[in-house]
């Protein structure tokens, strides 16, 4: 096998975090049909990622060719009304924008180590910042410290029976909070824990010999990707605690490069987390609603820019971070 491409056939846009629901509705008012599609993405994870896979030493250019032939006649065979490339590299983006697709920009917070000298130790991170939000920083972890809990980080391989159940729990607490769809089942954790347990990587809170609070993250190579949180108690500054400053302690303490903490949130700013841009490419088949995302995803970008320039106004750090 000299390349792959994974491709799910959707009839909705549940899970995705780039979201084209504006344009699911805008077909859906001019009588267009948007259902199904093609989605070239891992499910449920925005982390970005090589998509069009190609095995090494084979030709780049000429495999990526023929995955896009493909693509292409899936999409024909299935009759669906659009492709999309979700958290693909830029490189990616711009091969696909050249060739029938569009090339889209969307923002997440990601931490960086410092290069070429990483941090030292989460002190040494926090000396970068303004004093005002170093002390916020201390503040918020000294409150989390207060109440009474042992915090600790495990990976799956550490973790026992009973804090694996307790996964779940957390998962269905945060989920049933916000009123979202709970996507992963029981067999999923199953699953994790028997294929992938040294890769997952949790901080959490005990109260005695239980957790009540912890987090779902994963762990390869020199990156940390940030993706579920729930608690069985509401303390404050918990979240802050375990979903940011245990795990950037842990990217420090292990040389990490990168944390990625997953869609949405300013208040990761606050945190150490700054503004990164994230790349997709979408096709779309009716010319008509295809030349109208075409227009709207270039004023999308404009203001993503132009967002990401008014976070960089309120960066906690003294100077610009490496």
């Amino acid at each position: 096998m000299l390349g792959a491409a994974p491709l799910y056939l959707k009839m909705n846009s549940f899970g995705e975090f780039i979201f084209d629901w504006a344009w699911a509705n805008g077909a859906q008012r001019a009588g267009i049909r948007y259902y199904p599609k093609l989605v070239v993405a891992v499910p449920f994870t925005p982390a970005t990622g090589q998509r069009l896979l190609i095995a090494p030493g084979a030709d780049v250019e000429d495999v990526s060719a023929r995955l896009l032939e493909g693509i292409r006649a899936v999409a024909e065979d299935e009759r669906v009304s659009s492709v999309h490339v979700l958290f693909c590299g830029e490189g990616e983006a711009d091969w696909l924008d050249g060739r029938g697709f569009h090339k889209r920009l969307s923002m997440q917070f990601h931490w960086h180590n410092r290069a070429p000298d990483p941090y030292r130790s989460y002190e040494d991170f926090l000396g970068e910042m303004k004093s005002r939000h170093r002390k916020q920083l201390r503040h918020e972890r000294e409150v989390a410290a207060s109440h009474g809990l042992a915090l600790r980080t495990l990976t799956g391989s550490e973790m026992d029976d009973a804090t694996w159940g307790v996964l779940r729990d957390f998962y269905d607490a945060n989920a049933e909070k916000h009123g979202a769809r709970q996507y992963l089942t029981r067999s999923f954790f199953e699953i994790i824990r028997s294929t992938c347990a040294h890769r997952l990587v949790s901080t959490l809170a005990f109260r005695g010999e239980k957790a009540v609070a912890g987090t779902i993250n994963f762990e390869k190579g020199r990156h940390i990707y940030g993706r579920y949180w729930g608690c069985l108690e509401e303390l404050p500054m918990l979240h802050f605690e375990l979903c940011y400053h245990r795990l950037i302690e842990r990217a420090i303490e292990r040389g990490a490069t990168r944390f990625e903490a997953g869609a949405q949130g300013e208040h990761k700013l606050k945190r150490g987390l700054v503004p990164a841009l994230t790349y997709s490419a979408h096709w779309i088949r009716h010319p008509q609603l295809g030349a109208a995302v075409a227009d709207a995803i270039v004023h999308e970008a404009a203001a993503v820019r132009h967002e990401m320039a008014a976070y960089a106004e309120l960066s906690p750090f003294r100077a610009p971070p490496p």
